[in-house]
């Protein structure tokens, strides 16, 4: 993709409700030109390029691979970090470096910044010179103090994907001023985008490796009970009391104590 269509794609995607507005008029659809299907057919290939080369970072876990490749692949990024709120509390989950982290760290002690507004707001947040904005003052200035930090662009990972177990955000950092290019932006926006899939899906992929543990261990805790109940002529209150019991004697875990009950029919660690 040329610098050209790279800026005309990152100014399409910032102003998507525009073009839909354009697009749509009362004629019906008007015809497009060469140059705004080269712009889309590009920007379609580059997301599905950014989504193969995240989907496929295997190794790492999915804010890790995030954060490297925003740092590689976002034109003026120098570092990179991943903000998420839980439970009504910011924390870095991932970051290239120590001084994004520690510019994550003040956005959470003042409570304000790129990073928690974009996350709070449910917005994009890309300030072009620290120093001297308006809306972050204190931030600003001590972010620039500290950490050199003298631009940034603050992404809320798509909402409607992390919602029900977490809100997250990519923040990109530069030490240098206007360091990023709406085409940046745009490619940065395509990251964050790929990214929220990815990580609804690891974290659809926990849930169910969970379910799976715990209906698994359920079966061996109830085969054991009924073990107990049939050859101690135990209620199944007495019965898990007693499977509870060895568990905190032996320190050892209480599926572990069921399992062994089902395979030998013997309570080892029996109660004295």
């Amino acid at each position: 993709m040329t610098e050209s269509t790279q800026r005309r794609a990152g100014s399409l995607l910032q102003d998507v409700d525009g073009s839909l507005r354009r697009w749509a008029g009362p004629a019906g659809f008007p015809p497009v030109s060469d140059e705004e299907v080269a712009i889309l057919q590009a920007t379609a290939a580059m997301f599905a390029d950014l989504g193969h080369e995240l989907a496929t970072a295997a190794h790492e876990a999915p804010f890790d691979a995030l954060t490297r490749v925003a740092v590689a692949r976002v034109a003026g990024a120098q570092s990179a970090s991943v903000t998420t709120l839980r439970g009504g509390q910011f924390r870095t989950e991932s970051a290239t470096d120590d001084r994004a982290r520690s510019a994550d760290a003040l956005q959470y002690e003042l409570g304000s910044g790129p990073c928690v507004d974009a996350i709070i707001d449910d917005a994009l947040y890309h300030p072009t010179d620290l120093r001297h904005d308006e809306r972050w003052p204190e931030y600003g200035r001590r972010a620039n103090a500290e950490f050199g930090v003298a631009s940034m662009v603050s992404y809320r990972l798509g909402g409607d994907f992390l919602a029900e177990e977490m809100i997250a955000g990519l923040n990109l950092y530069s030490y240098e001023p206007d360091a990023f290019s709406s085409g940046a932006v745009g490619i940065g926006l395509l990251l964050a985008t790929h990214a929220a899939a990815l990580v609804a899906a690891q974290l659809n992929r926990d849930k169910v490796m969970n379910l799976e543990q715990a209906l698994a261990s359920s079966r061996d805790i109830g085969v054991a009970m009924g073990v107990l109940m049939a050859r101690y002529r135990l209620t199944r209150e007495q019965a898990i009391d007693l499977l509870r019991i060895a568990s905190q004697r032996s320190n050892r875990k209480l599926r572990d104590i069921a399992v062994e009950v089902g395979d030998c029919g013997v309570l080892r660690d029996m109660p004295t």
